[in-house]
């Protein structure tokens, strides 16, 4: 049995429903119910930061997808851990950032390599995935293209190879699935870097309308974002999109080297979620 935690986000969704095609017996958990989940799955619902319930959640798993919502500063990575070992769990995948590796001083991170390290010491077979930028963040946009056919943004032409949660939700039910995976880290990425500009364009051709895009300063942004998001979360966000590393720009390998394609890209995305922005 495999257990997903994170079950009805952008890649805990869709990894459920992988995994249930694939024939494997699931078990989704998420902090509040779940609807439209595939048949056959079953729900429990809880949450990782209660330490006395993490026996029920991880009980009778073979493999977990472990993912943090949010910061995740309210969680101990050791207990968690502990847990699914103490549960008999064999495997482990976690979902991390490509900015564990690439922003070694960033505070709002420091959680997630806690994770990584309390993963990697456990003694289960692991796989840590570390994406980049989620084309879904393009979310954020929806209520402003579908009111006023008009995205405003920051750093409208500095680029990313955001990358698909789909794609992620795959690599992570090949890793669940496959001991080839064990020990290794995968930084994930899209196909090519695409810029705040490029990726309302994109959006524009699958709702089939023009979107209009207006240029704004990165305060103006913090300022919109900081409603709804961490402060240190947004400055985060906010500090890659603005002045993003060499390797945050690269595109990696190695969706295409699990999947044997190439990762989706952006338009991919933005025609298979047109509805929303329409």
């Amino acid at each position: 049995m495999i257990v997903v935690t994170g079950a009805t986000g952008n890649v805990g969704r869709p990894l459920v429903e992988l995994l249930a095609s694939a024939g494997e017996t699931v078990t989704a958990v998420s902090r509040r119910p779940a609807a439209g989940l595939p048949a056959g799955v079953t729900h429990r619902q809880g949450d990782l930061a209660d330490v006395a319930g993490l026996k029920g959640l991880f009980e009778g798993a073979e493999a977990v997808y472990l993912l943090v919502a949010g910061l995740g500063d309210e969680l101990s990575p050791d207990e968690i851990v502990a847990a699914a070992v103490a549960a008999g769990v064999r495997r482990i995948v976690f979902q991390s950032s490509q900015l564990v590796g690439t922003r070694t001083d960033s505070v709002s991170h420091e959680i997630l390599r806690r994770f990584e390290t309390a993963v990697r010491g456990s003694g289960l077979d692991w796989t840590v995935l570390r994406p980049g930028g989620f084309a879904s963040n393009a979310f954020l946009w929806a209520e402003q293209v579908r009111s006023a056919r008009t995205v405003a943004a920051p750093f409208a032409d500095v680029a990313l190879p955001v990358v698909d949660p789909l794609d992620i939700a795959e690599v992570a039910a090949r890793a669940l699935r496959d001991p080839a995976h064990t020990g290794r880290t995968y930084v994930l990425t899209g196909p090519v870097a695409v810029s705040p500009r490029e990726q309302v364009a994109a959006l524009a051709g699958a709702v089939g309308d023009s979107v209009g895009f207006v240029a704004q300063s990165a305060a103006e942004a913090r300022s919109q974002l900081v409603r709804f998001l961490p402060a240190d979360a947004v400055d985060g966000m906010l500090s890659v999109m603005g002045a993003p590393r060499a390797e945050e720009r690269r595109v990696s390998p190695d969706v295409e080297r699990v999947l044997g394609r190439a990762p989706r890209p952006f338009s991919a995305w933005a025609e298979r979620h047109a509805p929303a922005f329409s």
